[in-house]
């Protein structure tokens, strides 16, 4: 019977001559080398933990500034329109107020024209007449809120007197009112004019 030839061992096949004693072997080859792997290609790159970080922190700024920005000229534009709209509802209530006032005044005007309409009339109704008519514009007055002030034998009041002439009155204690020359309308910081008035003084 033949016999085959018996493939020997790689291990025998391919022997490996004993070193000195520390050396380094050279490599099999059917091992890799030893050393660092290799670097893939660059299109396989994945970038690093930094590698957008200032980019991208500057982007996230630049956003917040022009958000900042867009709430600044919508804050300002809201307060420009509250400023128009308060401006026209002043307007709207100073026109409120003049009509009111206006319309309270006209019953006055009425009653001066009757007046002027009967001149030819007995002058003591035509007295009488013209008396009720500023009585009733007095009254009116009064209801805005702007009483008349013409008395006579008060203290001076430099809120309420405006002083024209000093004059010499045994019978008035020193520094109250003698004369009312113009009274005066309101009080305090509703008011109209002060009364134009003479003050007794002291001899």
């Amino acid at each position: 019977m033949a016999s085959h030839p018996q493939h020997p061992d790689r291990a025998a096949a391919d022997p490996v001559e004993p070193g000195p004693e520390g050396a380094v072997r050279p490599p099999r080859g059917d091992l890799p080398p030893p050393g660092p792997p290799p670097r893939p290609e660059a299109g396989y790159d994945e970038p690093g933990p930094d590698a957008a970080g200032p980019a991208s922190a500057e982007d996230e700024y630049t956003t917040a500034i022009r958000e900042l920005e867009d709430r600044w000229r919508r804050a300002l534009a809201d307060l420009d329109n509250l400023r128009k709209r308060h401006a026209r509802e002043l307007e709207r209530e100073r026109a409120v107020e003049r009509s009111r006032t206006a319309a309270a005044f006209l019953p006055v005007l009425d009653n001066l024209e009757l007046a002027l309409a009967h001149a030819g009339a007995d002058p003591g109704a035509i007295v009488e007449g013209v008396r009720a008519v500023r009585d009733q514009a007095v009254n009116v007055l009064e209801l805005l809120g702007y009483p008349r002030h013409a008395e006579t034998g008060v203290a001076f009041d430099p809120a309420r007197h405006e002083v024209v002439g000093v004059v010499q009155d045994p019978e008035a204690p020193a520094g109250t009112v003698v004369e009312v020359l113009r009274p005066g309308y309101g009080d305090g910081d509703r008011q109209l004019r002060p009364a134009a008035v003479t003050v007794a003084k002291r001899e």
